[in-house]
């Protein structure tokens, strides 16, 4: 009873500020429709689409053969490659350069969502601001046509968000409502109030004491360096000549007409791959570095203020059984004041994000203290059964957001959520700030000031309702074609339909014969993700050129769990090795740089620093003689530590076979003196560690414990036991 009241009340409550947003929405959807009447549909009269794919050195050779570009982007992010397909499909000649690879930085590490901003709307509410606003409802109108475009790697996701006070609920039911309302007839689903009960049900992790009920909203969610990826390989096709590992190294500047200003008329940049330098000449240039905006604008104009003020979000991965596999957690104020997203992804949990002051740099480094309040906020949300372990984090990454100060307005110091463009006096275009979600408006903006400034002749922007690459033939059953087809494993079929949709197939027709009667094709870089071999080839297709942007961007193995990504290193290393003629040095090259990545920007080195060489053990007198005990199982000899030949006798006397390579791994896990061998007190610091939370997943803890069961169970049973005898 006390619940539907609460439910009436919030209606009336929110009525008067439902009413005021109806009217500003209504408008600013009829204004938006009204504006489309004039527009042509995405596809008439765009360039025709190529049917097959330019390798990078096809590419390479269009930069330097092709004279003057009309448009010239630096930068192959979201926004960077969405300017290059607004222009491509203009019509415009069109050119854009990564000195990494596509979606390298900001835009492969947010929090995979696409939506309007909860929180934003709130703000402007509060601060009855209308820019606030508008940027909410262009972002929600964005977040539908990204989610058209892109089916097969976006989708809806619904959004809990947890009451734990009765005055909460009316003033959070209003807000979220507002939010369906601002988006109208784009809105993805209505959202909805539970009860207790039913929130439990559909989150069971959820911690029960003093909960009310529950608000469920959605938003969308996406696999973003794919989506970076399939919008850079869409402008490929229509026409656009983009190269990655490409580095600007300066500008170039021609004479102002009758003595004016110098203006920018090209780059001198450098592949970095060969080290070859040429100049590429185009009527405009525009700079899409996001966090790196104000380094290219001195490279215009040395005495320029900075507008970027970088900002980094650190994100967690925890293994999938912390949330429901189709709801993900919203924690609207966190202890700082902060919100944390706690969310379903790749069969994964990703919790983030923090906001904290940065320096620009091109590898940002996850610390402990931001995974710490993370994981001390998901404890605040979680029952008291559900144990959260620092081991349990299995991958951590930081993002660098690119916020930005408006240099036009007469307030610097403000930050600017929404995005800003600028030009310069020697005609250099810059698009800074803005959101993964808008990134199509924030290119059409750019393209829109360019031909307007620069004069060129295009038309009208075409990439609304463009669908990007993989989308055209895409359906939610096409993974059963690629499993009837081709003798694929369910789960894989299932994966490549959702990361390349129609193009699946062609990574299906280079797929490994496995010589087992089931799966027929499609041999999995690591056993317990569904990445296959053939993705490695096919990622250098699509541009790939280290070892790096397999494990970070042409599959997210880096991104969800790290360990995974160290033992697939070697064998996708290999393969890289034979599509791009590697030689041996170059190989070690590739998996050293590789390893670096992992253990700094992708939390090895903290998941690692769980347990070192000075780590305490706290354990009780029992589990020390328990612990002991275990360990001299294998150390028969009393020496005071086991080595890959302990194991193996064990393993042999229990009928287990495992291959030395794998064994080597397992115990250098835990050798933290790296001398080859498990030392008992590396042992007890190991199972401190598991203990207090701090390590989980242990191969070798794991191992020693099983193998000491079945040792158990062998043995004879006493006499006195057995009742006697004959």
């Amino acid at each position: 009873m006390a619940f539907q009241k609460a439910v009436k009340g919030t209606a009336l409550i929110g009525g008067g500020a439902i009413a005021t947003v109806f009217g500003l929405s209504q408008f600013s959807q009829y204004r938006n429709k009204h504006g489309a009447l004039v527009q042509v549909e995405a596809e008439e009269g765009a360039p025709v689409r190529r049917e097959h794919l330019p390798t990078r050195e096809q590419q390479l050779a269009a930069l330097q053969s092709s004279g003057e570009f009309d448009v010239l982007i630096i930068g192959g992010g979201a926004t960077g490659c969405g300017c290059a397909l607004d222009a491509a499909t203009r019509g415009l000649k069109t050119a854009l350069l990564e000195r990494d690879d596509f979606s390298s930085g900001t835009s492969s590490r947010s929090t995979k969502l696409i939506h309007g901003g909860v929180r934003y709307l709130q703000k402007a509410i509060m601060n009855l601001d209308f820019e606030q606003y508008r940027m909410v409802k262009e972002a929600l109108e964005e977040r539908a046509h990204l989610l058209q475009s892109a089916p097969h790697l976006s989708a809806p996701l619904p959004i809990m968000l947890p009451i734990y006070k009765w005055w909460q609920l009316p003033y959070y039911w209003v807000g979220i409502k507002l939010y369906d309302l601002v988006a109208g007839s784009q809105c993805l689903k209505s959202s909805y109030v539970l009860t207790k009960a039913r929130a439990l049900e559909l989150f069971p992790m959820l911690r029960r004491d003093k909960l009310v009920g529950a608000i469920v909203y959605y938003d969308g969610q996406h696999n973003d360096a794919r989506m970076n990826l399939a919008i850079a390989l869409t402008a490929a096709r229509y026409g656009a000549a983009t190269a990655n590992y490409t580095e600007v190294r300066h500008l170039l500047k021609s004479p102002g007409t009758g003595g004016g200003r110098t203006r920018v008329c090209g780059v001198r940049c450098r592949d970095v791959i060969t080290g070859k330098e040429f100049d590429v000449r185009a009527k405009c240039v525009i700079n899409a570095t996001g966090p790196f905006t104000d380094s290219v604008r001195k490279m215009d104009d040395q005495e320029v203020p900075n507008i970027c003020q970088p900002s980094a979000g650190v994100h967690i991965v925890m293994p999938g059984y912390y949330s429901p596999d189709n709801m993900g957690l919203l924690d609207p104020a966190t202890s700082d004041g902060r919100v944390i997203f706690f969310l379903p992804w790749e069969k994964m949990t990703i919790a983030g994000t923090t906001d904290s002051p940065t320096d620009v740099t091109s590898h940002p480094i996850p610390t402990e203290e931001d995974i710490n309040f993370i994981l001390s906020e998901v404890r605040n949300y979680l029952g008291a059964d559900v144990e959260v372990r620092r081991g349990d984090v299995l991958a951590a990454w930081s993002g660098i957001r690119p916020l930005v100060t408006n240099p036009d307005s007469k307030d610097t110091q403000s930050l600017s959520r929404n995005h800003v463009v600028t030009v310069s006096d020697s005609g250099l275009i810059t698009i800074a700030g803005g959101k993964w979600t808008t990134y199509r408006a924030m290119a059409r903006d750019t393209i829109d000031t360019a031909i307007r400034v620069h004069s060129l002749k295009a038309g009208s922007c075409r990439t609304m309702g463009l669908q990007l690459e993989g989308a055209q033939d895409w359906s939610p059953t096409l993974y059963i074609r690629l499993v009837q087809d081709y003798g694929l494993e369910s789960e894989v079929a299932q994966h490549l339909a959702s990361t390349y949709g129609g193009k699946a197939f062609e990574v299906a027709k280079i797929a490994q014969v496995t010589g087992k009667r089931w799966p027929i094709v499609g041999k999995r870089l690591v056993s317990e993700f569904p990445y296959i071999e053939a993705e490695v080839v096919y990622g250098v297709k699509e541009y790939a050129r280290t070892a790096v942007d397999i494990i970070s961007r042409r599959t997210r193995l880096a991104f969800l769990n790290v360990q995974a990504a160290h033992e697939a290193l070697p064998r996708i290393v290999d393969i890289m090795g034979k599509e791009l003629n590697w030689c041996e040095q170059k190989k070690k090259e590739e998996l050293e740089t590789a390893k670096t990545f992992l253990y700094y920007e992708m939390g090895y080195k903290v998941k690692t620093d769980q347990l070192t060489d000075s780590s305490e053990i706290s354990l009780v007198p029992s589990d020390i003689e328990r612990y002991k005990k275990r360990f001299h199982m294998f150390d028969k000899d009393k020496k005071g530590f086991i080595t890959i030949v302990d194991v193996q006798r064990v393993l042999q006397s229990i009928s287990v076979q495992i291959d030395e390579n794998t064994l080597h791994e397992i115990l250098n896990e835990v050798d933290l003196n790296k001398n080859g061998q498990v030392e008992l007190n590396e042992f007890l610091q190991l199972m401190s560690a598991i203990q207090k939370g701090r390590v989980s997943g242990s191969r070798l803890a794991v191992l020693m414990k099983s193998a000491e069961e079945k040792l158990r169970r062998r043995q004879p049973i006493p006499v006195d036991r057995s009742g006697g005898g004959l």
